[in-house]
Protein backbone atom coordinates (compact mmCIF):
# COMPACT_ATOMS: atom_id res chain seq x y z
CA UNK A 1 0.00 0.00 0.00
CA UNK A 2 1.24 3.49 -0.80
CA UNK A 3 2.00 6.13 1.80
CA UNK A 4 -0.53 8.41 0.07
CA UNK A 5 -3.29 5.90 0.73
CA UNK A 6 -2.20 5.38 4.34
CA UNK A 7 -2.03 9.12 5.04
CA UNK A 8 -5.39 9.76 3.40
CA UNK A 9 -7.23 7.05 5.36
CA UNK A 10 -5.69 8.18 8.63
CA UNK A 11 -6.61 11.83 7.98
CA UNK A 12 -10.18 10.98 7.03
CA UNK A 13 -10.58 8.71 10.10
CA UNK A 14 -9.50 11.58 12.33
CA UNK A 15 -12.07 13.86 10.65
CA UNK A 16 -15.05 11.59 11.45
CA UNK A 17 -16.50 11.93 14.95
CA UNK A 18 -18.15 9.01 16.76
CA UNK A 19 -21.48 10.83 16.48
CA UNK A 20 -21.08 11.16 12.69
CA UNK A 21 -20.44 7.41 12.51
CA UNK A 22 -23.48 6.62 14.65
CA UNK A 23 -21.50 5.54 17.69
CA UNK A 24 -22.71 6.40 21.20
CA UNK A 25 -20.93 8.88 23.42
CA UNK A 26 -17.43 9.78 22.47
CA UNK A 27 -16.47 11.84 25.52
CA UNK A 28 -13.16 13.63 25.74
CA UNK A 29 -10.42 12.14 23.60
CA UNK A 30 -6.71 12.69 23.30
CA UNK A 31 -6.94 12.34 19.50
CA UNK A 32 -9.70 13.60 17.21
CA UNK A 33 -12.10 11.46 15.27
CA UNK A 34 -12.61 7.73 15.34
CA UNK A 35 -10.21 5.37 17.03
CA UNK A 36 -8.70 2.66 14.84
CA UNK A 37 -10.58 0.03 16.82
CA UNK A 38 -13.87 1.80 16.13
CA UNK A 39 -13.23 2.16 12.40
CA UNK A 40 -12.11 -1.48 12.23
CA UNK A 41 -15.33 -2.57 13.94
CA UNK A 42 -17.49 -0.49 11.59
CA UNK A 43 -15.66 -1.92 8.56
CA UNK A 44 -15.65 -5.49 9.93
CA UNK A 45 -11.87 -5.86 9.77
CA UNK A 46 -9.27 -6.50 12.45
CA UNK A 47 -7.64 -3.52 14.20
CA UNK A 48 -4.25 -4.97 13.32
CA UNK A 49 -5.06 -5.01 9.61
CA UNK A 50 -6.27 -1.41 9.76
CA UNK A 51 -3.15 -0.38 11.66
CA UNK A 52 -0.94 -1.92 9.00
CA UNK A 53 -2.99 -0.23 6.29
CA UNK A 54 -2.51 3.18 7.92
CA UNK A 55 1.19 2.47 8.33
CA UNK A 56 1.57 1.84 4.60
CA UNK A 57 2.52 -1.79 5.01
CA UNK A 58 2.00 -4.14 2.02
CA UNK A 59 -1.44 -5.43 3.00
CA UNK A 60 -4.16 -6.29 0.50
CA UNK A 61 -7.21 -4.02 0.38
CA UNK A 62 -9.95 -5.25 -1.94
CA UNK A 63 -12.25 -2.95 -3.88
CA UNK A 64 -15.11 -4.14 -1.66
CA UNK A 65 -13.15 -3.23 1.46
CA UNK A 66 -12.29 0.20 0.08
CA UNK A 67 -15.96 0.77 -0.76
CA UNK A 68 -16.85 -0.01 2.86
CA UNK A 69 -14.17 2.39 4.08
CA UNK A 70 -15.52 5.11 1.81
CA UNK A 71 -19.01 4.58 3.22
CA UNK A 72 -17.99 4.59 6.87
CA UNK A 73 -15.67 7.59 6.42
CA UNK A 74 -18.49 9.40 4.61
CA UNK A 75 -16.26 10.36 1.69
CA UNK A 76 -17.50 12.77 -0.94
CA UNK A 77 -17.55 11.68 -4.59
CA UNK A 78 -14.19 13.37 -5.18
CA UNK A 79 -12.68 11.82 -2.03
CA UNK A 80 -13.98 8.37 -2.98
CA UNK A 81 -12.49 8.68 -6.47
CA UNK A 82 -9.17 9.71 -4.93
CA UNK A 83 -9.26 6.75 -2.53
CA UNK A 84 -9.61 4.24 -5.36
CA UNK A 85 -7.09 6.09 -7.51
CA UNK A 86 -4.28 6.02 -4.94
CA UNK A 87 -5.17 2.40 -4.08
CA UNK A 88 -4.96 1.53 -7.80
CA UNK A 89 -8.32 -0.24 -7.66
CA UNK A 90 -11.48 0.01 -9.77
CA UNK A 91 -14.47 1.36 -7.89
CA UNK A 92 -17.23 -1.32 -8.02
CA UNK A 93 -19.83 1.47 -7.86
CA UNK A 94 -18.20 3.51 -10.60
CA UNK A 95 -20.78 5.72 -12.31
CA UNK A 96 -23.37 5.36 -9.55
CA UNK A 97 -22.91 9.00 -8.56
CA UNK A 98 -23.15 10.49 -12.03
CA UNK A 99 -26.27 12.40 -11.05
CA UNK A 100 -24.04 14.87 -9.19
CA UNK A 101 -22.42 15.93 -12.46
CA UNK A 102 -23.61 18.50 -14.96
CA UNK A 103 -27.27 18.30 -15.96
CA UNK A 104 -28.19 17.58 -19.55
CA UNK A 105 -29.21 21.19 -20.06
CA UNK A 106 -25.78 22.39 -18.90
CA UNK A 107 -24.04 20.08 -21.37
CA UNK A 108 -26.15 21.37 -24.24
CA UNK A 109 -25.38 24.94 -23.20
CA UNK A 110 -21.64 24.21 -23.20
CA UNK A 111 -21.52 22.96 -26.79
CA UNK A 112 -24.03 25.56 -27.99
CA UNK A 113 -21.67 28.33 -26.89
CA UNK A 114 -18.88 27.02 -29.15
CA UNK A 115 -18.74 28.44 -32.69
CA UNK A 116 -17.36 25.25 -34.21
CA UNK A 117 -18.31 21.56 -34.29
CA UNK A 118 -18.36 20.40 -30.66
CA UNK A 119 -19.73 17.38 -28.82
CA UNK A 120 -19.44 15.69 -25.43
CA UNK A 121 -18.74 11.98 -25.00
CA UNK A 122 -19.34 9.82 -21.93
CA UNK A 123 -17.09 6.96 -20.83
CA UNK A 124 -18.69 4.60 -23.39
CA UNK A 125 -18.06 7.25 -26.05
CA UNK A 126 -21.76 7.91 -26.50
CA UNK A 127 -22.44 11.47 -27.59
CA UNK A 128 -24.52 13.03 -24.81
CA UNK A 129 -24.59 16.58 -26.23
CA UNK A 130 -23.59 18.26 -29.49
CA UNK A 131 -24.17 21.53 -31.32
CA UNK A 132 -25.58 22.27 -34.77
CA UNK A 133 -22.16 22.46 -36.42
CA UNK A 134 -21.33 18.96 -35.17
CA UNK A 135 -24.71 17.64 -36.33
CA UNK A 136 -24.04 19.04 -39.81
CA UNK A 137 -20.55 17.58 -40.02
CA UNK A 138 -21.54 14.20 -38.56
CA UNK A 139 -25.08 13.92 -39.93
CA UNK A 140 -24.64 10.16 -40.41
CA UNK A 141 -23.52 9.76 -36.79
CA UNK A 142 -25.42 12.35 -34.77
CA UNK A 143 -28.81 11.60 -36.29
CA UNK A 144 -31.73 11.69 -33.88
CA UNK A 145 -32.80 8.06 -34.20
CA UNK A 146 -33.78 7.39 -30.59
CA UNK A 147 -30.46 5.72 -29.71
CA UNK A 148 -27.40 7.11 -27.96
CA UNK A 149 -25.06 7.85 -30.89
CA UNK A 150 -21.84 5.97 -30.14
CA UNK A 151 -18.66 7.16 -31.85
CA UNK A 152 -17.08 3.71 -32.06
CA UNK A 153 -20.19 2.09 -33.52
CA UNK A 154 -20.29 4.85 -36.12
CA UNK A 155 -16.59 4.55 -36.92
CA UNK A 156 -16.56 0.76 -37.33
CA UNK A 157 -20.10 -0.24 -38.25
CA UNK A 158 -21.26 2.63 -40.48
CA UNK A 159 -20.21 2.65 -44.17
CA UNK A 160 -20.58 6.45 -44.18
CA UNK A 161 -17.67 6.78 -41.72
CA UNK A 162 -15.21 5.32 -44.22
CA UNK A 163 -16.28 7.95 -46.74
CA UNK A 164 -16.44 10.91 -44.34
CA UNK A 165 -13.20 10.34 -42.40
CA UNK A 166 -10.06 10.88 -44.45
CA UNK A 167 -7.37 8.22 -43.99
CA UNK A 168 -9.95 6.05 -42.25
CA UNK A 169 -7.68 3.06 -41.45
CA UNK A 170 -5.14 5.16 -39.56
CA UNK A 171 -7.75 7.26 -37.77
CA UNK A 172 -9.76 4.17 -36.79
CA UNK A 173 -6.65 2.37 -35.51
CA UNK A 174 -5.69 5.38 -33.39
CA UNK A 175 -9.25 5.65 -32.11
CA UNK A 176 -9.10 2.11 -30.69
CA UNK A 177 -5.78 2.86 -28.96
CA UNK A 178 -7.21 6.11 -27.54
CA UNK A 179 -10.31 4.28 -26.33
CA UNK A 180 -8.20 1.67 -24.53
CA UNK A 181 -6.21 4.42 -22.80
CA UNK A 182 -9.38 6.29 -21.86
CA UNK A 183 -11.29 3.43 -20.23
CA UNK A 184 -8.28 1.82 -18.53
CA UNK A 185 -9.20 -0.69 -15.86
CA UNK A 186 -12.93 -0.23 -16.48
CA UNK A 187 -12.83 -2.28 -19.70
CA UNK A 188 -14.14 -5.39 -17.93
CA UNK A 189 -17.10 -3.58 -16.37
CA UNK A 190 -20.58 -3.22 -17.84
CA UNK A 191 -21.58 -1.61 -20.11
CA UNK A 192 -18.08 -1.17 -21.56
CA UNK A 193 -17.46 -4.92 -21.70
CA UNK A 194 -20.64 -5.37 -23.74
CA UNK A 195 -19.68 -2.63 -26.19
CA UNK A 196 -16.21 -4.12 -26.70
CA UNK A 197 -17.70 -7.58 -27.21
CA UNK A 198 -20.18 -6.21 -29.76
CA UNK A 199 -17.52 -4.37 -31.76
CA UNK A 200 -15.09 -7.30 -31.58
CA UNK A 201 -17.71 -9.58 -33.07
CA UNK A 202 -18.97 -7.16 -35.71
CA UNK A 203 -15.75 -5.57 -36.99
CA UNK A 204 -12.62 -7.38 -38.08
CA UNK A 205 -10.59 -4.17 -37.89
CA UNK A 206 -11.71 -3.38 -34.37
CA UNK A 207 -10.98 -6.94 -33.27
CA UNK A 208 -7.43 -6.86 -34.69
CA UNK A 209 -6.60 -3.42 -33.31
CA UNK A 210 -8.14 -4.08 -29.90
CA UNK A 211 -6.09 -7.25 -29.53
CA UNK A 212 -2.94 -5.33 -30.51
CA UNK A 213 -3.01 -3.71 -27.03
CA UNK A 214 -1.92 -0.32 -28.33
CA UNK A 215 -2.43 2.67 -26.04
CA UNK A 216 -2.39 6.31 -27.19
CA UNK A 217 -3.35 9.57 -25.55
CA UNK A 218 -6.17 11.58 -27.09
CA UNK A 219 -3.79 14.35 -28.12
CA UNK A 220 -5.88 15.95 -30.82
CA UNK A 221 -4.34 17.39 -33.95
CA UNK A 222 -5.40 17.70 -37.57
CA UNK A 223 -8.65 15.97 -38.57
CA UNK A 224 -9.72 15.88 -42.22
CA UNK A 225 -13.09 14.97 -43.69
CA UNK A 226 -14.73 14.61 -47.09
CA UNK A 227 -18.23 15.88 -46.47
CA UNK A 228 -20.93 14.85 -49.00
CA UNK A 229 -22.21 18.45 -49.27
CA UNK A 230 -19.37 20.69 -48.11
CA UNK A 231 -16.47 18.85 -49.68
CA UNK A 232 -13.00 18.69 -48.09
CA UNK A 233 -12.85 20.04 -44.53
CA UNK A 234 -9.98 20.24 -42.03
CA UNK A 235 -10.04 20.96 -38.30
CA UNK A 236 -7.72 21.00 -35.31
CA UNK A 237 -9.20 18.72 -32.65
CA UNK A 238 -8.98 19.66 -28.97
CA UNK A 239 -10.29 17.35 -26.23
CA UNK A 240 -10.88 18.46 -22.64
CA UNK A 241 -12.29 16.65 -19.60
CA UNK A 242 -15.05 18.25 -17.54
CA UNK A 243 -13.96 18.99 -13.98
CA UNK A 244 -17.27 18.10 -12.30
CA UNK A 245 -17.58 14.78 -14.14
CA UNK A 246 -14.15 13.81 -15.36
CA UNK A 247 -15.27 10.91 -17.52
CA UNK A 248 -17.11 13.34 -19.81
CA UNK A 249 -14.98 14.61 -22.68
CA UNK A 250 -15.60 17.84 -24.58
CA UNK A 251 -14.35 17.50 -28.15
CA UNK A 252 -13.96 20.65 -30.26
CA UNK A 253 -13.07 20.76 -33.95
CA UNK A 254 -11.63 24.20 -34.64
CA UNK A 255 -11.39 25.20 -38.32
CA UNK A 256 -7.87 25.36 -39.71
CA UNK A 257 -7.09 28.99 -40.48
Amino acid sequence: MSNKLAEFIRARREAVTPAMAGLPGGGRRRTPGLRREELAQLCDVSPTWLTWLEQGRPVSASAKMLARLAQVLQLSAAERAYLFEVADKADPDHGAGEGTGPAAGELVAIVAAINAPAYILDRQWNAVAWNGDAATLFSSWLADNGHAPNQLRFMFLSPQARVLVQDWPERARRLVAEFRADIGRHADQAPLAGLISELTGASLEFRLWWRAQQVLGRDGGLRSFQHPLQGALSFNQITLHLARQHELKLVMLLPVS
